[in-house]
């Protein structure tokens, strides 16, 4: 079955992790879909590399985190926050491919 994440999710975020990182976070809207998501290793650093055009080796962390139901990935700022060049100091607004995102499992 294919899966929209923007419908199966109720937060997709991204956010600083410090200068030289960024935080991905997806809060799905039930368990059953975090549950079937983690057993199907949907999210995983070759996922992640592909969708965000990076390295594999720029993705730091993938966590399934069940207690919050979500997903974490941690990867690295492709610039530093703040550095000449740079256009989203926060990296608030990071997470737009993955609003588009789908799947199946």
């Amino acid at each position: 079955m294919k899966y929209d994440l923007k419908n199966i999710a109720s937060v997709i975020r991204s956010k600083n992790s410090g200068p030289y990182e960024l935080t991905f976070d997806v809060i799905f809207t039930d368990f059953e879909m975090f549950y079937k998501a983690k057993e199907n290793n949907v999210f995983n650093e070759k996922m992640f590399a592909e969708l965000y055009q990076i390295p594999q080796e720029h993705i730091i962390k993938v966590v399934y985190f069940e207690p919050a139901k979500a997903v974490k990935v941690t990867i690295v700022r492709p610039l530093p926050s703040g550095a000449f060049g740079e256009t989203d100091v926060y990296g608030a607004q990071q997470h737009a491919p993955l609003m588009d995102y789908s799947f199946e499992m």
